[in-house]
């Protein structure tokens, strides 16, 4: 337990094994304590098996708006509420249509976030002034047992300072939230490591507005027809140019502190072209950072490449997209640790869950893209 900043921050460590269920922490005094500070409008942040999630009352309109202020997150950016049994939906929407119920039926619990037309009882705020809210079921025990021990659905964007990489250990919350709200369950690594895909389900066919732990491949397989994939374009100015009803398109997210360059392609031009830049931005003064694969490390390697002054932040073999998924956001938090000036990216397949990495790597760039 720790005290620090204008809030006396607690943080709690739920113990539970990775095949543990609900049933093995409900009972945990931790998860008691965090579910009171959510009945009185305080603010919880807590495991899932995507991120860390911040969480509120998604009910009360005066706790939910304790979540922007904490993050520093506009309000105009829609949450997800986490629910902790399928049959709660019907409490937070007017309509589900028959593509949704089933989705959830496959799903749930898991990361998988529903846009659906909200009920009454949700207040604007908590959806952006739309009509419509975002649901999802987790399936990390601790989420579960919290949301069921509160008795209402948890409002939870990623518990971090907006625009940072998202949190994916109780250490990224401490870094951007201590001070800043009243309890961090600290549940170690969450373990997909990408955020829930956002599916918009009220349009005749079915709209991914944020690709993520389901794959477009795995939605259309479950549906038997094919789910389209949203563009917004972003403006300069942050605005787009249609309406939001997901959290993740509108403003810049994932972004770490120095300026960063997402570079597209495949070996062996990916790794030719990496390097080469790396080298030039050496030669012009820049501490370089670099989010590697084992596979690029092992280029370097085989051709004899001086890698000593650059900071390396290793990702993960790019044959395996569960691993990288798990590192992305902790590869970008651990350059930010370091002195580098300037940031490339290595591009995987964006195929399956790599359409969710890419997604994230891309607005960590801020769209600064090069490459196929």
């Amino acid at each position: 337990m720790e005290v620090t900043g204008e809030k006396n921050t607690l943080i709690c460590p739920v113990a539970f094994t990775p095949s543990d269920s609900i049933e093995s922490v409900k009972d945990s005094p931790s998860i008691a304590m965090a579910a009171q500070v959510i009945k009185k409008g305080g603010l919880v942040a807590f495991p899932t098996e995507t991120v860390y999630g911040l969480g509120a009352n998604g009910l009360d309109a005066d706790a939910v708006a304790g979540i922007f202020t904490a993050k520093g997150r506009p309000s105009d950016n829609p949450l997800i509420l986490h629910i902790a049994s399928p049959e709660d939906i019907h409490k937070i929407v007017t309509h589900v249509p028959r593509q949704a119920a089933h989705l959830a039926s496959v799903f749930w619990p898991g990361p998988l976030t529903l846009v659906l037309p909200k009920a009454d009882c949700v207040p604007e705020i908590t959806t952006g002034g739309l009509d419509t809210v975002a649901v999802r079921m987790p399936s990390h025990p601790v989420a579960l047992a919290l949301i069921r021990a509160c008795g209402v659905p948890l409002a939870a964007p990623s518990a971090n300072s907006s625009g940072r990489p998202s949190p994916t250990e109780a250490a990224h919350v401490i870094t951007d939230l201590m001070g800043k709200i009243d309890v961090i369950l600290d549940g170690g690594s969450t373990g997909i490591g990408v955020e829930s895909t956002v599916l918009d389900c009220t349009k005749a066919r079915p709209v991914i507005l944020r690709p993520g732990g389901v794959s477009q491949e795995a939605l259309e397989k479950a549906l038997g027809e094919s789910v389209v994939i949203s563009h917004h374009v972003v403006t300069t100015d942050g605005s787009v140019e249609s309406l939001v009803s997901s959290p993740g398109i509108k403003y810049q997210h994932y972004a770490p502190k120095a300026p960063a360059l997402l570079v597209k392609g495949g070996p062996p031009e990916l790794f030719q072209e990496l390097t080469r830049l790396a080298l030039e931005w050496q030669e012009q003064g820049e501490i370089v950072g670099i989010v590697a694969s084992t596979e690029l490390g092992q280029y370097w390697q085989n051709e004899g490449i001086d890698t000593g002054k650059w900071q390396i932040a290793h990702m993960g073999s790019r044959h395996d997209l569960l691993e990288v998924a798990g590192n992305i956001y902790r590869c970008l938090r651990q350059l930010d640790e370091t002195d580098a000036t300037k940031i490339l990216l290595e591009s995987v397949s964006s195929k399956g869950l790599g359409l969710a990495i890419m997604n994230r790597l891309s607005k960590a760039a801020g769209h600064r893209i090069i490459g196929e």
